[in-house]
């Protein structure tokens, strides 16, 4: 069984439900559409007895590059929607009762560090890296990133990552303790495959009670972190920091921050 909405790819197949952020001319960046859709597979199967674990990748070289700021309009009032559907995306993720393998098959930056470490089990290619990249335009973390990172790696990593906005290779990611594992990338699809078949044949039961047992008592401030970055962004959207770091990523230039 497989489904599309535009920049989502969803199938269901022997117990294991895949959603592919699938705009691989884009590098996988996603629009406020690609994360409500993101949303609505997880929300849709959440009850579907027929699914033990899923999996979500990306389609082509990247897992997904952040929000897509090509054709953002910057002429209006800042919206919260995109903001919004990250939040829901990062949520229902968490929120699933089964295994969510977080497969990182690519650079995972912006709202993908958010949507990747939302997962359960967040493995990645050696060639991937974890990119805060937020500040670049002059914004800050959202998706729930604020949370999702600090709980794994503590305040001063996170920190780092979210202020620098520099990249962590997938080696270094591991050695920190923000993801799971790393695998060569020829062997990557395989190793999936096979993690996804050890989680769909185990007690699922079992594995929803010990998810939220784990995730309750580690993510207890994700709830807030989703309102203190919508309030957040939403002032960091009208600033002047915002439309040159806008302006400097489609000028592909270094943006000059604090000047109107």
């Amino acid at each position: 069984m497989s489904s599309d909405i535009p920049g989502v790819h969803t199938t269901v197949d022997n117990g294991v439900l895949r959603v592919t952020l699938d705009r691989p001319s884009r590098m996988n960046a996603v629009t406020t559409e690609t994360l409500d859709a993101v949303a609505d597979a997880f929300d849709k199967h959440a009850g579907d007895a027929e699914v033990r674990v899923a999996i979500l990748t990306g389609a082509g070289r990247a897992f997904c590059t952040g929000a897509d700021l090509g054709g953002l309009d910057l002429s209006g009032p800042p919206s919260s929607a995109t903001i919004d559907a990250a939040n829901r995306a990062a949520a229902a993720i968490r929120a699933f009762p089964r295994p969510v393998i977080g497969a990182v098959n690519g650079p995972a930056a912006g709202v993908g560090v958010s949507l990747a470490l939302a997962c359960d089990l967040t493995i990645a290619t050696e060639s991937s890296y974890l990119l805060l990249a937020f500040t670049k335009v002059g914004l800050m973390p959202d998706g729930g990133a604020t949370a999702l990172v600090a709980a794994s790696i503590g305040r001063a990593r996170a920190l780092k990552m979210a202020l620098l906005a520099e990249r962590l290779p997938a080696r270094e990611a591991l050695a920190a303790g923000l993801i799971a594992d790393v695998h060569p990338d020829d062997e990557f699809a395989a190793t999936v495959d096979a993690l996804a078949r050890r989680l769909a044949d185990g007690p699922s039961e079992a594995f929803h009670f010990t998810k939220d047992a784990v995730n309750d008592a580690t993510l207890v401030e994700l709830d807030n972190a989703f309102a203190r970055e919508r309030s957040g962004q939403i002032d960091l959207l009208a600033a002047a920091d915002f439309h040159e770091g806008v302006a400097a990523f489609r000028e592909k230039r270094p943006a000059v921050f604090g000047r109107a």
